[in-house]
């Protein structure tokens, strides 16, 4: 695949935006472990490879363990996450597929056990906004600057 085209050449001033209120989204409290650990399972979900790879690079670089990046899309059954990052990607999950899942109450009780009314809203600001990045990477076919060699045998 190729890209389509580069947004931030064709749509200056609105990417400028869209990246600001990213930058003011991840800034507004919520722990950076868990901030990666959203973005990365809402692109799994969406498919986005360009924001797989790029979420899952700044979180190793941030301390986070292979081990939990590789077990992410399988987090119900590893024991490796704590009662708030689960509630955190249960809801990531709900909103992310939003017109299939309408965002269970169950979902919301959940939730809302660990985070406080302020903390949801940043929480589901960053799920909505990894959504639109990964909208605006699928839909435009952004490659992961990836190494296409495999290890030796």
């Amino acid at each position: 695949m190729k890209n389509r085209l580069n947004p931030y050449h064709s749509a200056a001033k609105l990417m400028a935006e869209v990246t600001r209120l990213e930058a003011e989204i991840a800034g507004a409290g919520l722990e950076r472990g868990l901030i990666h650990l959203v973005k990365t399972r809402a692109s799994q979900i969406n498919g986005c490879a360009y924001c797989i790879n790029l979420h899952t690079a700044e979180a190793l670089a941030e301390g986070e363990t292979p081990q939990r990046l590789f077990l992410l899309d399988a987090w119900r059954e590893a024991p490796l996450y704590s009662h708030r990052e689960r509630a955190a990607l249960a809801w990531t999950e709900a909103v992310t597929l939003v017109a299939q899942t309408h965002v269970p109450d169950e979902v919301f009780n959940e939730v809302r056990a660990y985070f406080d009314e302020a903390d949801l809203v940043r929480l589901t600001l960053v799920v909505g906004m990894i959504n639109v990045w990964n909208r605006i990477a699928i839909s435009f076919r952004a490659m992961p600057a990836a190494k296409a060699e495999r290890p030796a045998a």
